[in-house]
């Protein structure tokens, strides 16, 4: 039986780690939850402690991944309509697939500044603002499922 638990776990790491890239799929839960499975392995390679922590991670790069870029919008100069673009262009771009879910908060920030009147140039580097925080909420999250891998790996 320890040996179903493992390909699971391998097999959840990998689709976990595919999932920060793709949408609709919640990338670093699923690592986590492939960390979680292996605790029914004899003995038990986790600490409860280790597990909290990576509960802890688990939650702050799901809300990082989904702060920073609103946040990118607000530093780069955005306004509330920038702001409001990206968010709404975050969810929608996840009905696009992967470039959805890249240029969705981009278009989103360009769009809410272009509304709210500003020019192009405004416009443009809110967006870019969103942009960034996007990639560096997806680098997190892949450092993080990255990380959750290794340890699963060594542990078996």
């Amino acid at each position: 039986m320890e040996q179903v638990w493992i390909m699971i776990g391998v097999i959840l790491m990998i689709v976990g780690i595919a999932g920060n890239i793709l949408p609709m799929l919640p990338g670093t839960p699923l690592c986590y939850i492939a960390l979680l499975l292996q605790q029914f392995r004899e003995p038990r390679p986790f600490s409860l402690t280790f597990l909290l922590v990576w509960a802890l991670v688990t939650l702050l790069v799901i809300l990082i991944d989904y702060l920073v870029p609103i946040y990118g919008t607000r530093r780069w100069g955005g306004t509330r309509y920038g702001i409001w673009g990206c968010t709404l262009g975050l969810f929608a771009g996840f009905f696009f697939g992967p470039m959805g879910v890249v240029l969705g908060p981009f278009l989103g920030a360009f769009i809410g500044e272009m509304i709210a009147s500003k020019d192009s140039k405004v416009a443009v580097r809110s967006a870019m603002g969103a942009f960034v925080g996007f990639l560096f909420g997806t680098t997190i999250k892949l450092v993080a499922s990255g990380l959750m891998a290794w340890y699963l790996f060594t542990s078996l």
